[in-house]
């Protein structure tokens, strides 16, 4: 039982570590940079479009263009942008051999791009009043790229799976890190025009599966500034809408080249604190059996449960029920992280919008 304490104590001190203190965007920031092109990449994306350009018709800041970029949509997205005067509804031309289809999107956005600024949004994020302009006034700041990971509105009880991806992903990125973070947000993403252009835009990244992440390595080997914030109060999306099949679909996209991009170090504290979850987890269950006594297995369970409340609510709305079950989540998150990896390294390719994602020259 020594071991099990030991263990699980020093794994909770790793979660603390890895999630760090993440801030929110400030209340009030530099002044914002004037001129500025949002680019919105999208594909089959009617359902949740028409919320975003809803928010960007009462909040957008002056001097702003909007494009959409309609990535070979087979559903009403371009109809429905274009159905709002101030957006600009660009076709992307047919993908070319080498990239992926949202980095071809956004770049065919960027080269589009006028004013000293541009701003990357997912077609599924929502805008608070204001939240523009706290973001293009970090920006202004401290320059660089500015990232947001959106709070995660969930509607259905099957969305509650994503919680622990959603911490992880946190993690990975060392967005609560005091020194700087080493990924970003694809929801939200915030540079100078001549940043972008420096670093070589997404056509720098143009085969990488996870392009946030590749993107926030360029900002950093190019010594320009990288700061990331959490979006509760300010920016939010639901991810997974269209039902478990897509919350599989997405997070295996995601998760096994997401880990190979974290560095060592924080990784091997990830996988302690999960190793952790687990231990918690087989320990209630010998409890229960009555194979050893109750109280420091319910003890320590307690302590994740608790924990997990912290940084659930950070990242979504996900609730007490949701902590207090985290053994379904870490069951589902290992059986996903599997899948990621089998279609990652022995598959070589993904799965997502009815797209399929040839693996074979990521990284070149």
């Amino acid at each position: 039982m020594t071991t099990t304490i030991v263990l699980c104590t020093t794994a909770w001190i790793l979660g603390l570590w890895a999630f760090g203190r993440v801030r929110s965007l400030p209340s009030h920031g530099g002044r914002p940079t004037p001129g500025v092109t949002i680019v919105i990449p999208a594909r089959n994306e009617e359902l949740s479009l028409g919320n975003l350009l809803t928010d960007l018709e009462h909040s957008r800041p002056g001097r702003c263009r909007v494009i959409v970029i309609d990535d070979h949509s087979t559903d009403r997205t371009a109809e429905l942008a274009g159905s709002f005067d101030f957006v600009e509804v660009i076709h992307a031309p047919p993908l070319p051999d080498g990239w992926t289809g949202k980095s071809w999107a956004c770049h065919t956005g960027a080269s589009q791009a006028t004013g000293e600024a541009i701003v990357f949004l997912d077609a599924d994020v929502r805008l608070a009043p204001g939240a523009l302009d706290r973001l293009l006034g970090e920006l202004a700041e401290h320059g660089g790229l500015v990232s947001v990971q959106p709070w995660h509105r969930t509607v259905r009880p099957y969305e509650q799976l994503s919680a622990l991806f959603n911490t992880i992903a946190v993690m990975g990125a060392a967005a609560g890190s005091r020194r700087r973070p080493t990924g970003a947000f694809g929801p939200v993403l915030a540079t100078s025009a001549a940043d972008y252009r420096a670093i070589g835009g997404h056509e720098s990244v143009r085969s990488e599966v996870i392009e946030d992440m590749a993107l926030a390595r360029r900002y950093r080997e190019s010594g320009l500034g990288l700061h990331v914030a959490l979006g509760r109060g300010d920016f939010e999306f639901r991810m997974y809408p269209g039902g478990l099949r897509q919350v599989v679909e997405g997070w295996t996209k995601n998760f096994a080249s997401g880990a190979s991009s974290t560095r060592p170090l924080r990784l091997l504290a990830i996988i302690g604190w999960v190793t952790g979850l687990g231990t918690a987890t087989f320990e209630l269950a010998d409890a229960l059996r009555g194979s050893v006594t109750w109280v420091v297995p319910v003890a320590i369970y307690a302590l994740f449960v608790a924990q997990l409340l912290v940084f659930f609510r950070r990242v979504g709305r996900f609730g007490p029920v949701t902590a207090l079950c985290f053994p379904v989540l870490l069951v589902f998150f290992c059986g996903i992280f599997l899948r990621s990896l089998w279609r990652t390294h022995v598959r070589r390719s993904v799965q997502w919008r009815d797209r399929q994602i040839p693996l074979d020259a990521v990284g070149t």
